[in-house]
């Protein structure tokens, strides 16, 4: 990894790996944002619980560094929970896709 790189906090898709082979959750995306320069996927937990840390797979995987519910942030999210997750690495995905989430 470069050095410009590292100092941006940027890594490449293929850093990071999923641990766990079954999926603990699902998450249906509703909405793309950018918030400081991060992704930020806005939807429903429809399946399992997520804490921060868990990765998102989509097309690639990100660590999901922070979960927000009604513009406050949680420390977890269960199924049925609307809440809004701040990735660190973007995943390519679309509107109404359904993504997994994996333990860390």
């Amino acid at each position: 990894m470069s050095i410009l790189k590292r100092l941006l906090g940027r890594r490449d898709y293929h850093e990071v790996d999923v641990v766990s082979r079954e999926p603990v959750g699902k998450f249906r995306v509703e909405k793309i944002l950018k918030v400081l320069n991060r992704q930020v996927l806005v939807g429903e937990v429809t399946k399992g619980l997520i804490y921060p840390g868990y990765k998102v797979k989509g097309k690639s995987v990100s660590p999901i560094m922070k979960i927000e519910r009604n513009h406050q942030r949680v420390d977890f999210a269960v199924a049925g929970d609307r809440v809004a997750l701040m990735l660190e690495h973007e995943v390519p995905c679309e509107e109404g896709e359904e993504l997994e989430i994996y333990r860390s």
